[in-house]
């Protein structure tokens, strides 16, 4: 399972090419304009963390899912979106329109003072939404613009104008109070057991004796969904009257019966493949779930 959509899985499910010059040293940087890249033909939006930083401009009526918080939004708005927090969103009537950016750290790196994760849009816990009126909304518009014009140019430091349009719609943001509102949810437990299932359900089926179930603990998806861990206990606990552990073992115990059942994998394989470091602690672990060995259930 690929918990981080990389750069070149971007280009790939979005466009089914890869850029020239992904790879360079001054660190990727792309723009699009999203009425391009939307309707009925668009790949969907996964729910994960990328390894590259994202800027917005979404116009429409959206819902915005990031970390373990939602958010419905009617208009333009200005999200934020780092390599350290998963997110996605979806449109609530069609017909959304915009314009966002993507791009490395390195694509600042030697450029700026400090580091842009210090910056409060992109700091974790940080608040990465800003609802615009329309005069901001035509402002924020006309930088996307410039730098649409500018990355099919063939100015030779184009880049460098590019990168002091972005720090631009950083510092406009930055002037701007983030929208504390968005992050009002009616029922923030039942959203994030939902996120919680989805990425356990994302790592199945195992396919082959070479996976690797990654996501094996609580803290394993709390880290991986950027909210404590007993928060995360407390919402699964409140909305399945189970345990973030117990479902997690039942999942396991399930796709190990089927992996018993269904291939000849031998069972040090499937051990490995379920995420256990020693093949007795697979057959301890099954025990307790089905009271038999996985030698035991193979043969019945």
């Amino acid at each position: 399972m690929a918990n981080i959509e990389t750069l070149e899985e971007f280009y790939q499910h979005k466009f089914n090419w890869l850029p020239e010059n992904l790879k360079q040293d001054i660190g990727h940087f792309n723009v699009f304009s999203l009425g391009n890249h939307s309707g009925a033909s668009a790949v969907p939006v996964q729910y994960s963390r990328r390894d590259f930083y994202k800027i917005s401009l979404l116009k429409g009526k959206n819902i915005y899912h990031y970390a373990d918080k939602s958010l419905e939004v009617d208009g333009p708005a200005l999200m934020f979106f780092n390599p350290q927090v998963p997110y996605n969103w979806e449109s609530s009537c069609g017909g959304t329109t915009g314009y966002f950016c993507i791009f490395k750290e390195a694509f600042f790196q030697e450029r700026m003072r400090g580091s842009i994760n210090e910056l409060p849009m992109f700091a974790t816990g940080g608040k990465p939404s800003y609802i615009l009126t329309d005069s901001q909304d035509e402002h924020v518009s006309q930088i996307f613009q410039k730098m649409l014009a500018e990355i099919d140019s063939d100015y030779q430091f184009k880049y460098d104008l590019i990168r002091n349009y972005v720090m631009e719609l950083i510092h406009y943001a930055l002037k701007m109070q983030p929208t504390e509102s968005l992050y009002q949810h009616p029922n923030a437990n039942s959203r994030i057991t939902s996120i919680f299932t989805e990425l356990l359900e994302r790592q199945f089926p195992i396919e082959s004796p070479s996976q690797r179930f990654a996501l094996r603990s609580a803290n394993d998806f709390a880290q991986h969904l950027s909210v404590h861990v007993n928060h995360l206990n407390r919402a699964i606990r409140e909305t399945t009257g189970k345990t973030t552990t117990a479902h997690i073992a039942e999942r396991i115990a399930s796709e190990a019966k089927a992996l018993l059942k269904h291939t000849k994998w031998n069972i040090s394989e499937i051990s490995y493949s379920l995420g256990f470091e020693e093949p007795a602690h697979f057959n301890n672990f099954f025990k307790k779930q089905t009271s038999q060995t996985p030698s035991a259930f193979r043969i019945v």
